[in-house]
Parts: C-alpha cells; sequence; structure tokens
C-alpha cells in the first residue's frame, strides 16, 4: 500500500474506561490497515492510561500523548499537529465505526484525486437513545448543494461520520480552542466554502450516549455558542452574506435558534427553552404567532415555569 495512503485517526480521551477499548478496537481492526491512531489521553485520572499501554504492546499503530485536562478541541489539535497521514479521521472514545469504514471512505477519495481539498461522509446511527431516536441515518448528498449555506442551517454531519484531506487543515488551521463545545460544527462551517464533498450512502458510524456527561445536554449552551459561531462566519464571509441577503441570513441564524427554544419548550426542558427563548428576544426576530410563547420569557424563571405548567395543565 502506498504510503501516501496514510490515515491519521484521532482520538481525545478523557476517563473512557468504559468503552474505551471497543472505540479503539473498531479503528485498529479496520479492514483498512495502513493507519495510526492518536489518542491524546486529557488528563484522565481513571484506568484509561492503562487499557491504552496494554493495547500499545500488542499494536504499535497506537501512539499515546498525555496532557494536562484542557478539552476535546485542544487534545484534537494536538494529535492534528501530530498527524502523519494525508487523511484525517475523528472518533471520540465512546464512540464506534463498522470495521469498513475507513475502507470505504478513502475508496471514496481516491477515486477523485481532482478533489484536492475534499471529504468524504457516511451515514451514522445513534446507540442509547428511545428507538425513534437510535433509527440508521443516511444524509443528503451536498455535493451540489451550496454547503455554506447547508451549514448554517444546522451542522450537516458529526465528528466521526467524515474522512479529510489534511490539505484542508493546512488551508484553515484546526479546531478553534475558544469553544467548549460546538467546536466541530465551527469547523465545518469555517470549511464550507471551499470543501468538495463526497457522500458513501451507507451507516458506518456509531455515537453512543450514555448516562456520562455530554456537553450536548446543556442545550441552551450549545444554542448560544451555535448562534455566535454562525454570526462569527457571516462577519468574516461578507460576499458570502451578500449572496444569502439579510432575510435568507435571519431565518438561517435567529430562526435557527428560535427552533431550538421551540424544541425544548416541547420537551418541557423549561430552563433551556426560557434561556433560548431570552435570546431570541434579544434579537428582535419572531412572527407574530410566536409572541405567546416568546414573550413570557421576559419573566424570572420560576415564574415562567409556573405560567407554562398552568397554561398547559391538562
Amino acid at each position: 500500500m502506498n504510503k501516501s495512503s496514510l490515515v491519521s485517526v484521532i482520538m481525545p480521551c478523557y476517563n473512557a474506561e468504559q468503552f474505551l477499548e471497543e472505540s479503539v478496537s473498531s479503528v485498529l481492526n479496520q479492514t483498512y490497515k495502513n493507519l495510526e491512531l492518536i489518542v491524546v489521553d486529557d488528563g484522565s485520572t481513571d484506568r484509561s492510561l492503562d487499557i491504552l499501554k496494554k493495547i500499545q504492546t500488542k499494536d504499535k499503530r497506537l501512539h499515546i500523548i498525555q496532557q494536562k485536562n484542557k478539552g476535546p478541541a485542544p487534545a484534537r489539535n494536538k494529535g492534528l499537529k501530530n498527524a502523519r497521514g494525508n487523511f484525517i479521521a475523528f472518533l471520540d472514545s465512546d464512540d464506534f465505526w463498522d470495521l469498513t469504514f475507513i475502507e470505504k471512505l478513502e475508496k471514496a477519495l481516491s477515486s477523485k484525486p481532482e478533489l484536492k481539498l475534499g471529504l468524504a461522509y457516511c451515514g451514522w446511527q445513534n446507540i442509547g437513545l428511545s428507538a425513534n431516536k437510535s433509527k440508521p441515518f443516511i444524509p443528503p448528498d451536498y455535493n451540489q448543494m451550496n454547503l455554506s449555506e447547508r451549514f448554517l442551517e444546522g451542522c450537516r454531519w458529526p465528528i466521526h461520520a467524515p474522512l479529510i484531506k489534511k490539505a484542508c487543515f493546512d488551508k484553515i488551521g484546526g479546531f478553534n480552542e475558544h469553544w467548549c463545545n460546538c467546536e466541530d460544527y465551527d469547523l465545518w462551517l469555517r470549511m464550507s466554502p471551499f470543501i468538495q464533498v463526497i457522500l458513501v450512502p451507507e451507516v458506518l458510524a456509531f455515537y453512543r450516549h450514555h448516562e456520562g456527561e455530554q456537553v450536548t445536554k446543556n442545550r441552551a449552551l450549545v444554542a448560544r455558542n451555535h448562534w455566535k459561531i454562525q454570526k462569527k462566519f457571516i462577519s468574516n464571509s461578507p460576499d458570502i452574506a451578500q449572496k444569502l441577503g439579510k432575510k435568507k441570513l435571519n431565518d438561517l441564524t435567529k430562526g435557527e435558534l428560535l427552533h431550538r427554544a421551540y424544541i425544548c419548550y416541547w420537551d418541557r426542558d423549561l430552563d433551556a427553552a426560557h434561556k433560548i427563548f431570552r435570546m431570541v428576544i434579544q434579537t428582535g426576530y419572531g412572527r407574530l404567532k410566536d409572541l405567546k410563547y416568546i414573550v413570557p420569557a421576559i419573566l424570572p424563571l420560576f415564574l415562567y415555569k409556573k405560567l407554562i405548567h398552568a397554561l398547559t395543565r391538562d
């Protein structure tokens, strides 16, 4: 196999002993063998490091880097700095891949060498949620679409679903370490004006939901960061902003914020709904039919909850 075909897999790891061995095995047992797995131990205090060292004695493709706890974005950037491959993939230490993930995505990218700044992505499945939320999902083919507009609408794929040519990172750098969540969304949005994409229409990536701490649980913070990332991208991309127009931009950004507030509201996550509706109020966005949901958020949280419970009581 040609040396240029080396794939670097980067895995941040923090107190991941429960699922770490399964995640690492899903990489090292890939049908595509010319790979390196760079695990950045982000200051784990459990048995994670011991598990990694044991695996390393059997497979030298596993490289371990240790650092003090800094979070996923700095850990991934550390991995990027040490990556030797021409292709990059990311897998978190509690998620896993189908054993043909790299083979199929690398084949898709290598079949089109003209895509100098290319990215292949596949379908995915959530594990550990209700049956309705754990259905396999294959995303649309974004090849002929305006990717910047699509990503302003929302994150189009999770961190573990694509295989990316390293040249994409050479162009924009790595993850913005300012963000404590949504850092993958920020990355894809910054890549969206130039990346060329290929869909591999199979479910090959698996995201595990469990009772451990996951940043996606803090929905208000995720919504705020998502909105800030959108605004920063628009500010840095005046040509894209002009092409989309003010109304479209408002719908993609402020409208997305309102949409997230509604989701929290109907899920009865009233703490998050209250915070996000308040953000919407600051933007001045909303139609007349939205006001009955937006305006109550002016109240303090305890009064807001009482009001909503009274209005929605069976």
